[in-house]
């Protein structure tokens, strides 16, 4: 990696995290109005049962129409109220997303050395990164990350993949080759919700060459966590987002009405998230509500002394 490539030398959060110092450097703090709320603080709401919805998908592909139908009228509820929905018994294996987490977790541990091979560069972004967006001097997140491309097939590229550990190749593959194949059943839900054919969504996102990408974020502890965020507010601009956090610390926090939620992730379940170009059908369709729905993530220690670390696969 060039260092001319980015407008300011690049540090590693995870650095900054291990070096000792207790307070986080300038280029980290976010303006007041942009700072983190605590979980327990009264905007995110007295009722700490408050969560996104929890969806079975149990029944949505079997012969029980009542129970299909069921499950329909709920992720659509979701999607009109919410934009996020947590989804279980979605069909891949508990074990594979737990060697995903586990392989995830061993490479941004190696050394240092291993994962400066993989610094990425602001052209594509694939690779080791620490930040994005090239303006100099801007505010950055307290964050470093891992991004790939999986679909189409002439944008995978192995080499830039990384090796450590070994099996790390070899799960992230089936990984995605997973996460492809439930965004297909959730894009077909989501076309039979709007009332158009039912693969309509799916072959408008590119059809069985369908644009996928995987970002992994990982949230260093922080020793001021109240003056920065693991990922600024934002809505993703593509299809779907599916999110596999961190199993043991919570930090996402979704924007409803006034509030801040911090979302309880279920056991082994999959975060969803409606992206901006499916809301937009929602909104050009009779009888359908649009939202922008907004979310951030703040720093892991707000509520945990441990690291964390998110699994988010784009379907674009």
């Amino acid at each position: 990696m060039s260092c001319q490539d980015w407008p300011e030398p690049i540090v590693r959060v995870q650095s900054l995290s291990e070096s000792g110092s207790t307070d986080i450097p300038d280029r980290y703090v976010k303006p007041p109005a942009e700072r983190p709320v605590l979980p327990n603080s009264r905007i995110n709401g007295d009722d700490e049962k408050i969560n996104i919805p929890i969806i079975n998908l149990a029944g949505l592909d079997g012969g029980d129409e009542n129970a299909r139908r069921e499950i329909l009228g709920q992720i659509s509820a979701a999607c009109r109220e919410w934009g996020f929905f947590q989804v279980v018994n979605h069909g891949v294996r508990h074990e594979l997303m737990d060697d995903a987490r586990e392989n995830w977790r061993q490479f941004f541990h190696s050394p240092m050395e291993v994962k400066q091979a993989y610094g990425n560069s602001p052209k594509t972004y694939e690779g080791y990164g620490s930040r994005l967006g090239v303006e100099k001097g801007a505010i950055l997140d307290w964050s470093d990350y891992y991004f790939l491309h999986y679909r189409p097939c002439s944008l995978k590229d192995f080499n830039k993949w990384p090796a450590t550990p070994a099996s790390c190749r070899e799960v992230i593959d089936e990984y995605c080759k997973e996460l492809v194949r439930l965004s297909g059943r959730l894009m077909k839900a989501l076309s039979i919700n709007l009332g158009i054919s039912e693969d309509r969504l799916q072959n408008a996102f590119g059809g069985d060459n369908i644009g996928a990408c995987l970002r992994v974020n990982f949230y260093p502890k922080c020793p001021q966590p109240d003056l920065t965020l693991g990922l600024s507010s934002h809505s993703d601009p593509g299809g779907l987002t599916l999110l596999l956090p961190d199993h043991q610390v919570t930090g996402l926090q979704v924007r409803k009405g006034d509030n801040w939620i911090t979302v309880k992730p279920a056991k082994h379940a999959f975060i969803v998230n409606i992206g901006d170009q499916i809301q937009v059908s929602y909104l050009l369709l009779p009888n359908f509500l649009f939202f922008l729905f907004i979310f951030n993530l703040i720093p892991s220690c707000l509520i945990s002394h441990k690291s964390e670390k998110c699994l988010h696969v784009f379907i674009n």
